[in-house]
């Protein structure tokens, strides 16, 4: 088993891959350039990036490449798969709320950087993702609409990565909880994977066992703070603009690709528990499980969800 852990866009990343020879290799360690090469493009925190140019020229066709238009294609797809849920229209929002700069440095920083602006009322549902064009490589944004590629771009590049490896073995690409994986492993076994328990961070609650596909959690547990006697979160709510109040504390997801498994997990935790699981089960590729913050049962999981654990719920 080769290994390779390192970090990008923001979060932990690790690499598994089960193969042989110096080829493997040398793909392996060309991993974390194509993290840094895409965070580049995709990342809304640097102020050179190709994507943060985009938004500036929103209200003007703006010509980007290859990868920034594929991923925004993705993004929208996400948007119309999840009904307007899950929109890259949210970045205005984001910064509404606090979350101006990456998570740690926010967290190095604390109260003088993350102040929210959405205190007093001020909050407007997010713009309608259906009126960005897309021509090529030519893209226009409407006027005043800025778009956030993060947690889509984790998923697509996880994508991207495990369909170069798979060429060389079974493998495993964890982009910061964006899980892809391609097997089964070597000895005919599945993928192991962890669902973390948000009130224990150091345990699991739930393993699941794959051969193919992803698996995505989102949550209000982590890139979170505090202002002014009030907790923000970053998973924004574009019906209201605001971050989400909802009963799910963490919701994963199984799809069969990184991006789907991204919305997915998003979309359960967006709508709540009940309507949540109620979306999944109506749509059989996918399959999900949501922990409460209060109440009992505190882990709920759609009924596709229970063949993928490695042991019964």
């Amino acid at each position: 088993m080769r290994e390779l852990r390192f970090w990008a866009m923001g979060c932990q990343m690790a690499v598994l891959l089960e193969a042989e020879g110096p080829a493997a290799q040398t793909v392996l360690e060309a991993v974390p350039e194509w993290f840094a090469t895409w965070e580049n493009v995709l990342s809304r925190f640097r102020a050179d990036s190709e994507l943060t140019k985009l938004n500036q020229h929103s209200g003007h066709w703006t010509q980007v490449s290859d990868v920034l238009a594929e991923v925004l294609r993705v993004a929208l797809e996400m948007a119309e798969s999840s009904g307007g849920l899950v929109t890259p229209t949210i970045l205005t929002a984001l910064e509404a709320a606090g979350y101006t700069h990456p998570y740690e440095i926010m967290q190095r920083a604390g109260a003088d950087l993350a102040t929210p602006s959405v205190e007093g009322g001020s909050a407007a549902p997010a713009p309608d993702w259906r009126a960005i064009r897309i021509e090529g490589n030519w893209v226009a944004l409407p006027a005043g609409v800025r778009v956030d590629l993060g947690g889509v771009a984790k998923g697509w590049a996880a994508e991207q990565v495990a369909n170069q490896l798979a060429e060389f073995g079974p493998c495993l690409v964890d982009a910061g909880g964006d899980i892809v994986v391609r097997g089964p492993r070597r000895d005919g076994e599945p993928w192991v994977i962890g669902v973390m328990d948000p009130m224990a961070r150091d345990q699991d609650l739930a393993l699941l066992a794959l051969e193919q596909g992803a698996v995505a959690t989102s949550g209000r547990d982590y890139r979170r703070w505090l202002r002014s006697g009030r907790h923000f979160h970053h998973l924004i709510d574009p019906r209201t603009g605001r971050p989400a109040e909802t009963d799910v504390l963490t919701a994963t997801a199984f799809a069969p690709t990184g991006p789907e498994a991204e919305m997915a997990a998003k979309v359960m935790l967006l709508l709540g528990s009940d309507q949540g699981l109620s979306w999944i089960e109506q749509r059989p590729r996918y399959a999900g499980l949501v922990v409460l913050e209060h109440g009992e049962p505190r882990v709920r999981f759609s009924s596709r969800m229970h063949p993928l654990l490695l042991a019964p719920a």
